[in-house]
């Protein structure tokens, strides 16, 4: 994929001097002052429109730090390059505080999208609806597991007769999730290769699928796809926003909703996983 120098001049306002492939769908870009930019091309500019804006979300709560965003246009998105560095115990603790204050920004609702997204984003690759709901259990059934369990059905990836444990789960919900928590300000697709460790020692966000949601669902998927000294991240949250008695037993329950995502996007063995969270979450 190649940047279109109009697209980056009209964002950012410098020409193009130079450009370095990173990807498929990204490409670093030197600008005339010497500046670098990342650009991505997604799927379809409601792609590309719901980024920004979750970037921008997220950004506003003045707490854990995302790239500069220049802009959007059509299928394209101009961000700031971040310097890589290492991942540090301090620099962990220091993120798990952020997020706590990232959460505790909120949101007008389950499911609401931040100002100026679409209703209809992304995860990933998958199409992600958001449709605000008024209690975390019902929303979270309706509009995260199911949607996603009865794609995985018709692709053949989850069996008819499997699904039913996973609706099980879904009946079970307001008695699993624990107590009732204000809508938090998520990224919504926390794992570990969207959690980048930069050269100034703080932590940055790529990628988000951002809504309002549930906070646990953020921690359970860094826990679900690993994440560089992760007990030192929970650390620094507990000490700032300590999480309900039980959460450790409710990670399964949030992961579900990843889990399916990624049946739908590469197959049988994330169904399994996500099968055997919701058995285990269901005979508890």
């Amino acid at each position: 994929m190649t940047a279109r120098p109009d697209v980056v001049a009209r964002l950012t306002g410098r020409s193009v001097r130079g450009e370095k492939p990173l990807s498929g769908a990204l490409t670093e870009v030197t600008l005339d002052d010497g500046r670098v930019v990342v650009v991505k091309r997604s799927d379809g500019p409601a792609a590309a429109r719901a980024e920004a804006a979750g970037l921008r979300w997220l950004a506003a709560a003045g707490t854990v730090r995302v790239p500069v965003v220049h802009g959007d246009e059509g299928t394209w998105l101009v961000i700031d390059r971040v310097p890589r560095g290492r991942p540090s115990r301090e620099a962990a603790v220091r993120f798990g505080r952020d997020l706590a204050g990232l959460h505790a920004a909120g949101a007008s609702a389950f499911g609401a999208p931040p100002p100026g997204g679409p209703a209809d984003a992304y995860i990933g690759l998958a199409p992600m609806r958001n449709e605000p709901g008024t209690d975390w259990p019902g929303w979270y059934a309706g509009q995260r597991v199911l949607p996603y369990l009865r794609r995985a059905v018709d692709l053949g990836t989850v069996r008819p007769g499997e699904a039913t444990v996973v609706e099980r789960l879904c009946e079970r919900l307001p008695e699993l999730a624990g107590p009732p928590e204000p809508p938090a300000r998520l990224h919504g697709d926390l794992w570990n290769g969207n959690v980048l460790w930069a050269a100034d020692g703080d932590v940055r966000l790529i990628d988000p699928a951002a809504h309002g949601g549930h906070r646990e669902t953020d921690l359970a998927m860094l826990r679900l796809f690993g994440c560089p000294h992760l007990e030192a991240v929970l650390d620094g949250y507990q000490e700032v926003a300590p999480l309900a008695d039980g959460w450790t037993e409710r990670v399964g329950v949030h992961q579900l909703f990843p889990l399916l995502v990624h049946a739908v996007l590469f197959g049988r063995s994330y169904a399994e996983q996500a099968l055997s969270v919701a058995r285990s979450a269901v005979t508890r």
